[in-house]
């Protein structure tokens, strides 16, 4: 059972979420793209036969506003066009809303809203409408940002994880948790330094060649909130296969690893905003392999494991020792939570 009022574990990706929206918004919101609680809805369009609307939103907050290698408004927009992505969707149209803290400074207004036309004309996707509101002081922290984002999904493309099967690989197209490190960093809590950067960038140009070489990809996702391990938890969830990963083969950089060890945190649970996690056949792994190594963002794409007939609905690692750990979806947040 959920507790009476919202905790801020709630927001994390994890458990707690997972419970939240099943107890209170699945409930009272019942169409039929929503229940399969994908990254983008796809809804079909009456009078146009070979292709689904994608249609996706989310809030974004984030503390401090600027880190390396990002600000919320690139990581609003990147966010917002990667969740199309990553459904199989071609970015089309974004929405853009802002809630502004009154006496937030128009030069770092100025700095944000920058970003999200720099990433807009980058990626070939407009922002073609928008909203702002102004509350008091003390009402926000700073800025939050709202994207809704449209595309368009072939027919022929239909990622779905119920599509996946034992001997599946599992790819991830690069180092894990830049973005969550580089934001803890930022907020300089900690009398550490360490090189680290933000991967926040879009996918849609990675998953569209990863869908030309192969349209049958069982399934893709982002590690966002919650990481690796919440991505590949909610794939097993309910179904009657399991996932067996590679410690070894999990690629970390070594500032991030080292900081995970300091920190006492998950590098599992860690947050990415620019890395790509695909389902895949066995025969299918070397082509989908080599087209995201030509890739800039896949370059170290790596297959970190497969899915196996055995421990249904959980997933589990065999560690460098040789001893084989579960990995849990996250039951809460990692502190110091990032947004």
């Amino acid at each position: 059972m959920i507790k009476e009022t919202v905790t801020l574990s709630q927001g994390s990706g994890g458990k707690a979420m997972q419970e939240l929206i099943q107890e209170v918004f699945l409930k009272e919101f019942t169409h039929p793209a929503l229940a399969a609680l994908t990254d983008a809805a796809m809804v079909p369009l009456p009078s146009w036969r070979e292709y689904r609307l994608g249609f996706t939103t989310d809030s974004y907050v984030v503390k401090p506003l600027f880190f390396p290698g990002g600000d919320i408004g690139k990581l609003a927009c990147c966010g917002t066009i990667n969740d199309l992505a990553v459904s199989g969707a071609r970015p089309l149209f974004l929405a853009c809303s802002f809630i502004l803290e009154e006496g937030l400074s128009l030069e770092v207004l100025k700095r944000i809203v920058h970003s999200v036309k720099t990433i807009s004309e980058k990626t070939g996707v407009p922002v073609v409408t928008g909203d702002t509101k102004v509350v008091e002081k003390g009402k926000v922290d700073g800025v939050f940002v709202t994207t809704t984002g449209v595309g368009i999904i072939s027919e022929k493309v239909r990622l779905d994880r119920k599509n996946i099967q034992p001997g599946d690989r599992i790819i991830v197209s690069g180092p894990l948790g830049e973005h969550e490190m580089a934001v803890l960093l930022a907020r300089g809590d900690f009398q550490l330094e360490a090189k680290i950067v933000s991967d926040c960038a879009p996918l849609h140009s990675l998953t569209a060649e990863v869908l030309k070489v192969e349209p049958h990809t069982r399934f893709m996702r982002d590690p966002t909130r919650g990481g690796l391990a919440a991505v590949l938890n909610e794939i097993v969830a309910g179904l009657k296969f399991g996932i067996l990963l590679k410690e070894e083969e999990i690629p970390l950089k070594k500032e991030v690893a080292a900081l995970c060890e300091i920190l006492g945190l998950d590098p599992m649970w860690l947050a990415s905003e620019g890395r790509l996690v695909a389902v895949v056949a066995e025969q299918s792994c070397s082509k989908v392999i080599s087209c995201m190594k030509k890739h800039r963002l896949g370059r170290q794409a790596r297959v970190i494991g497969e899915v196996i007939e055995e421990e249904p609905g959980r997933v589990v690692m065999k560690t460098i020792s040789g001893s084989t750990r579960l990995v849990d979806m996250p039951s809460g947040v990692q502190r110091p939570r990032i947004c």
